[in-house]
C-alpha cells in the first residue's frame, strides 16, 4: 500500500491556539525565523508481505536490479549537483552509494527474492527494516542517525521499483518554514534554498545527517519537535527560534516584531565570528589555545584547515559500516588517508567504542541490563583481544605516514593502561620482527569513568597524553543517563561537582607534563570552554561548527580573568555592620554583612537600597553577632551587591 500525502500550503483549519504559544525541539542548526509555515509529507510505502511465482523470481530479481541502477544513478547525479564549497555535504550521498551496495544488504535482498520467493518490494522492505530497527535501537545519535539514511534508500528503491514521480521540495510556491515529520537527507539536499526560511521536524538530532546539511547551508532548524504538525497551521505564521529551540505559533505583531530586531542582530553577530574561523585562536593575554576536531569519518572535512589537530578520530565508523570486522589492511588505509592529508599536525584514533547502544549486526554482544556499565570499548577488547590488536597493528603502520595518536576508551583502573601498553608493546615487537615500517605512536586514555579521574595523578605517570570525554563523565558522576528525557534535570556537566572532577583531571596531567584535553560536548559549548580555559585547559576539540564560536570567545577573553575578577571584587567589598553602612557601600561595590537568614530582611534591603544577596561564601568567619536589617542574633556572612 503506498500512502500520498499531499504538500501544503493548502487551507487548514485554524488550531484556535492562544497567541504566542510556545513549543520546544533540538536547535540543530542556529538563527531565527519568521515565516508561513509548509507542510510536506513525502511518499510513504507500507509494505505487506507478498510472495511470488517461482517462475516470476528471475523477472524480480531484475526489476531489483533495475532499480538499483537507477538508485545508483540517482545518487551520483545529487552528489554532483553540490558546489566544491558544499562537497563535505554531498559526502552524505557518497555514504548513501555505499551503503546500497553494500554486500550484506544487497545479499538479503537477492536471497529474499531466490530463495524465500518474495517479490523485488517486499525482499527490499524486509532486508530495509531488519537494518533500521538494528540503528534505530542505537542511543548514540551519531549511529542512530543512520536509520534515517536507511529510511531514505528504503523509499528511493521502492519508489523507482513503483515507478512514482519523486516528490520534491526543489520548487516553492514562497518564503516558507518547512514543518515536516522527519526530512531525509534527500529532501534536504535538493530543497529549493532561496525558499526555505527554516525547517521545523518532528524527530531527529543534532548529529542527523539533515541536521549536517541545514547547519552547512546555514539554514535554522529544530528537530525534534515532536507534535509540530498538530499545533502548527499549515500557512500559518510561526517564529523559529532556533537559537534556543522553540517554536512560536500564532505570534502577534509586537512579538514578530522583536524577532525581527533579534534575527537582524543574529545575522550581524554571525557575520562577525565566521572572520574567526581562519584565525590563530589566542587570548588577549598571549596565551595559545589548541583547538581540534571531532570526527568520525575519513572523508574530506571543509574545516580541517582551520584546526590544529583531530582530537577524536572515532574508528568504529569503519566496523559500523562494514558487516565484517574490517580486516588490517581496510584499517591501515583508512586510518593513513587521514593522517597524510593532516601531515605533522596530530591526528587522536580512538580504538574501538562498541557496546552499550553501538551494536554490530554481525558481531554478538552480550545481553545487558546496563550495558553503558558492561562490556564496551576496552573492556569488550581485553575479553577478545584480537579486534584490538589488528587495531594496534593498522594504526602502527599508518603512524609511519604522519602524526598519529592512539586513545583508549573506558579506561578505568591502572590494570587497564597495564594491560594495553602490554598489547601494544608486544605488537611494536611483532611488526618489527617482520619487517614491517612502523611509526612512532603515543599512547593516551580518555577520562570518562570517575575511578580513573580520582586517580588521574597515578595515570598521568603511565600515559602520554588525556582527553576528557565530558559526555559520559558527565552521566556516570552525575548517575544520569545523557539520554534519558525523564532525568535530564539530573544530568549537569557544569555542576560544581564535575568541575572540580576537570580540575583534578587537569592539574594531574598538567603536573606531569602530559598534554590534556576535551573531545566531549562542552569542548564547542562557549560557556562551558570558557570555564575549561579559566580551569588551565589548552586543548579543546569539537565539530566543526562550534570552531569560529570558540575562536571568537578566546578572542575576547584573557585566562587569568578569575584572578583579575577576583582581585576587582576584594578591592571592592568592605565589612559593613548597619544599613547606613550598607546602603554607602553596595552604590559602589560589595557589602560582606551577617544575615539572619530570614526572607523579609533579603526583601528589606532589595526594595530600600536595590541590592540583593549575591552569594554565601565558603569562609563563614562571623563578622559580627547580629543581622545587618533586623538586629536580631546571626550566624551566617553573606554578599549584598547591586546587579546591573
Amino acid at each position: 500500500m503506498l500512502i500520498q500525502r499531499t504538500m501544503g500550503p493548502h487551507q487548514a483549519e485554524q488550531k484556535g491556539e492562544a497567541p504566542n504559544a510556545r513549543h520546544h525541539g533540538i536547535s540543530v542548526s542556529p538563527g531565527i525565523a519568521i515565516g508561513p509555515a509548509y507542510f510536506f509529507q513525502p511518499l510513504e510505502y507500507e509494505i505487506a508481505e507478498a510472495h511470488c511465482a517461482a517462475a516470476e523470481k528471475d523477472k524480480q530479481l531484475q526489476l531489483f536490479e533495475k532499480a538499483h541502477a537507477a538508485a545508483l544513478d540517482e545518487l551520483d547525479a545529487i552528489f554532483a549537483s553540490f558546489d566544491d564549497a558544499q562537497k563535505d555535504k554531498a559526502e552524505i550521498f557518497r555514504a548513501h552509494k555505499e551503503l546500497l551496495q553494500d554486500d550484506a544488504l544487497l545479499g538479503d535482498i537477492r536471497d529474499g527474492i531466490s530463495s524465500k520467493l518474495y517479490t523485488a518490494e517486499c525482499a527490499v522492505d524486509m532486508a530495509f527494516r531488519e537494518y533500521i530497527a538494528l540503528f534505530a535501537e542505537m542511543e548514540d545519535p551519531l549511529f542512530s542517525g543512520r536509520a534515517a539514511d536507511l529510511r531514505d534508500l528504503r523509499s528511493r528503491l521502492l519508489r523507482l521499483l513503483r515507478g512514482d514521480e519523486q516528490k520534491s521540495l526543489s520548487h516553492l510556491p514562497g518564503s516558507v518554514i518547512l514543518v515536516v515529520h522527519d526530512l531525509l537527507p534527500s529532501d534536504t539536499a535538493t530543497l529549493d534554498r532561496e525558499h526555505v526560511l527554516g525547517i521545523v521536524a518532528e524527530i531527529g538530532g543534532a548529529t542527523s545527517h539533515s541536521a549536517i546539511i541545514a547547519r552547512g547551508l546555514n539554514i535554522p532548524a529544530v528537530l525534534g519537535a515532536a507534535d509540530a504538525l498538530s499545533y502548527c497551521t499549515d500557512g500559518g505564521r510561526i517564529i523559529l527560534d532556533a537559537m534556543s529551540g522553540v517554536i512560536i505559533t500564532a505570534p502577534d505583531s509586537a512579538l514578530v516584531e522583536e524577532y525581527r530586531v533579534k534575527r537582524s542582530s543574529y545575522l550581524s553577530q554571525r557575520a562577525t565570528i565566521q572572520k574567526y574561523l581562519d584565525t590563530t585562536p589566542v587570548t588577549r593575554d598571549g596565551v595559545r589555545i589548541e583547538i581540534g576536531l571531532n570526527t568520525g569519518s575519513d572523508a574530506v572535512n571543509d574545516y580541517e584547515a582551520y584546526v590544529d589537530y583531530v582530537g577524536l578520530f572515532r574508528s568504529e565508523f569503519l566496523y559500523m559500516q562494514s558487516n565484517h570486522l574490517p580486516t588490517e589492511e581496510e584499517q591501515f588505509e583508512a586510518y593513513r588517508r587521514v593522517v597524510a592529508r593532516f601531515g605533522n599536525r596530530p591526528v587522536i584514533l580512538r580504538t574501538l567504542d562498541i557496546g552499550g547502544d553501538k551494536q554490530l549486526s554481525y558481531y554478538q554482544l552480550p545481553k545487558e541490563e546496563n550495558p553503558y556499565l558492561g562490556k564496551r570499548a576496552l573492556r569488550l577488547c581485553i575479553s577478545d583481544e584480537s579486534i584490538l590488536r589488528t587495531q594496534l597493528r593498522a594504526a602502527y603502520r599508518a603512524a609511519a605516514y604522519g602524526n598519529l595518536e592512539l586513545m583508549l576508551p573506558m579506561v578505568g583502573s591502572m590494570d587497564d593502561i597495564d594491560y594495553a601498553k602490554s598489547v601494544a608493546k608486544s605488537v611494536r615487537e611483532e611488526l618489527t620482527a617482520e619487517g614491517v615500517v612502523i611509526g612512532e605512536m603515543p599512547l593516551g586514555i580518555m577520562v570518562e569513568i570517575p575511578s580513573i579521574a580520582m586517580i588521574a595523578d597515578l595515570a598521568a605517570a603511565e600515559v602520554d597524553f588525556a582527553s576528557i570525554g565530558t559526555n559520559d563523565l558527565t552521566q556516570y558522576l552525575c548517575a544520569a543517563d545523557r539520554l534519558n528525557a525523564d532525568v535530564s534535570a539530573f544530568y549537569q556537566p557544569l555542576s560544581p561537582a564535575m568541575l572540580r572532577t576537570l580540575k583534578r583531571v587537569i592539574d594531574a596531567f598538567r603536573s606531569a607534563g602530559k598534554p590534556v584535553s576535551v573531545c566531549g560536548e562542552m569542548g564547542g559549548d562557549v560557556r562551558a570552554a570558557l570555564l575549561l580555559v579559566g580551569l588551565g585547559l589548552r586543548k579543546l576539540s569539537m565539530s566543526g561548527s562550534s570552531i569560529a564560536e570558540i575562536k571568537a570567545m578566546l578572542d575576547a577573553i584573557q585566562t587569568n580573568m578569575f584572578e583579575i575578577a577576583r582581585a576587582f571584587r576584594d578591592e571592592h567589598t568592605a565589612d559593613v555592620h548597619s544599613m547606613e553602612e550598607l546602603e554607602k557601600q553596595v552604590n559602589g561595590g560589595y557589602a560582606k554583612a551577617m544575615w539572619c537568614g530570614e526572607q523579609a530582611c533579603e526583601d528589606e534591603i532589595k526594595d530600600r537600597f536595590g541590592a540583593s544577596s549575591r552569594c554565601m561564601p565558603f569562609d563563614q568567619t562571623p563578622i559580627g553577632e547580629t543581622c545587618v536589617c533586623c538586629g536580631k542574633p546571626a550566624k551566617k556572612v553573606i554578599y549584598f551587591a547591586k546587579a546591573y
